[in-house]
C-alpha cells in the first residue's frame, strides 16, 4: 500500500484513468489518501475522509511514507478557513479554497498564515458558513467556491464546521434522524430530493421561515414546502421532497 497527498488547490478526481473521464468528485489541498493501483501516469486512489474511490493524474500528487499518513489521519483536522488563500513555498505560491487541509503545511515545505478553523462548531453557525458559497457556479463533482454541486456543498458547509458527510446525497440520506414535518426542522439539518425515477439526487440545507441553500445552477436560496423547492424565478417547483434529516 502506498500513501499520497494532494498538493494543489483543488485536483479532478475522475471515474476512468483519463483527463475526459467523468468527474466524480475533487481532491483539496492536504487531503490525504492511499494509492490503491497505478497504471501508466494515473494512480487508483481510496480517499482518507470520503472513502471514496477514483483515478487521479499522477502529476498532482505527492507520495508520503506511511508514519507520516498515519500521523496525518490521527491528528485533528485544521482547515483553511478563507474563501480563497495562499500558500508559500520555495518562491512559490499555492492557491488554496476554503476547506482545504493545513495539517501537512510543514511536511510539504509550505507556509499558511490565514485563518484556521478546527473544532466542531455549534450547529448556529452552518447557515453563515453556506452563505460564504452563495453564487458559486454549478460543477459536476466540485467541492470549492469556483465551483461545487448539491452534495459537495453540504459536505463542505459540514465538514469546515466539524462535521462529517458522505459525499453523494443518496449516502448523506442515510445519515441522520429522519423528521415528520418541515416544522420540526431546525436551521442546519439537511432536505433531500427525489429524481423522477425515484432515487435521491439533491440535497439542500434547510434555514429559517421555509427558505433553503442549495444548489441549482448556482448555491442560490429558495423557498420550500411540503411539495419540495419552489422557484419564484420559474414560478414552479423544482425539486421533489423527499424527507428532511437532522444530522447534528
Amino acid at each position: 500500500m502506498q500513501y499520497a497527498i494532494c498538493i494543489l488547490g483543488t485536483v479532478p478526481l475522475r471515474a476512468e484513468p483519463a483527463h475526459t473521464a467523468e468527474m466524480v468528485s475533487q481532491l483539496l489541498y492536504g487531503e490525504t489518501f492511499k494509492v490503491l493501483e497505478e497504471r501508466g501516469k494515473w494512480s487508483r486512489i481510496r480517499t482518507s475522509f470520503e472513502d471514496l474511490e477514483a483515478w487521479i493524474d499522477n502529476k498532482q500528487l505527492l507520495k508520503i511514507s506511511q508514519p507520516d499518513f498515519e500521523k496525518l489521519e490521527a491528528e485533528e483536522l485544521q482547515l483553511s478557513a478563507d474563501l480563497m488563500e495562499f500558500v508559500t513555498g520555495e518562491g512559490q505560491l499555492v492557491p488554496i479554497p476554503i476547506g482545504s487541509v493545513l495539517n501537512a503545511v510543514t511536511l510539504m515545505k509550505h507556509e499558511h498564515s490565514g485563518a484556521v478553523t478546527t473544532k466542531a462548531q455549534p450547529k448556529e453557525k452552518l447557515i453563515e458558513t453556506a452563505f460564504l458559497y452563495l453564487n458559486a457556479p454549478f460543477l459536476w463533482g466540485g467541492k470549492s467556491p469556483m465551483g461545487i454541486d448539491a452534495s459537495g456543498f453540504t459536505q463542505m458547509v459540514y465538514k469546515l464546521n466539524g462535521y462529517k458527510l458522505s459525499r453523494n446525497a443518496a449516502q448523506q440520506a442515510k445519515q441522520g434522524e429522519s423528521l415528520s414535518f418541515i416544522e420540526e426542522s431546525e436551521p442546519g439539518d439537511l432536505a433531500f430530493f427525489d429524481s423522477p425515477d425515484g432515487s435521491i439526487n439533491h440535497v439542500g440545507i434547510m434555514m429559517r421561515d421555509n427558505y433553503i441553500i442549495h444548489v441549482d445552477g448556482k448555491v442560490r436560496l429558495d423557498r420550500i414546502d411540503h411539495s419540495g423547492i419552489y422557484n419564484a424565478e420559474l414560478r414552479r417547483h423544482t425539486h421533489k421532497l423527499r424527507v428532511i434529516k437532522k444530522i447534528i
